[in-house]
């Protein structure tokens, strides 16, 4: 059987302090992923772009955030890379956005329903 991670539509709204720990916890791991994918984007900009580390996470930084590229990208493998990382960061970007608001849209939808179970 699954075990699920937010509460059931017929069990009680968790408390609030609960509530706060488990936004603090996906918060968490919505910055894994960020550290991650700057990680990947600050490698790959500087191996196959071949510019300092410093330009390389001010290039990820800007792309993961859709701001769009700084240095540009001479030799193919360095446009190829930056073009793979750039469909990659918006994917990045959405799941990151998603796992943040997740618990509270839930919590949202679950009082919503709770209310409703109230009045019937």
């Amino acid at each position: 059987m699954i075990k699920h991670k937010f509460e059931h539509k017929n069990n009680q709204i968790l408390p609030f302090n609960k509530f706060l720990a488990r936004v603090f916890h996906y918060f968490l791991f919505s910055l894994l992923l960020i550290a991650f994918s700057l990680g990947i984007g600050t490698f790959g900009y500087h191996y196959f772009g071949e510019i300092s580390w410093i330009d390389a996470f001010y290039n990820a930084s800007m792309i993961l955030t859709g701001m769009g590229p700084v240095n540009e990208m001479i030799t193919t493998a360095a446009k190829l890379f930056s073009s793979f990382y750039a469909l990659f960061s918006g994917i990045a970007f959405l799941s990151t956005v998603a796992v943040i608001f997740a618990p509270i849209a839930h919590r949202l939808l679950h009082i919503l329903h709770v209310e409703e179970n109230e009045n019937e």
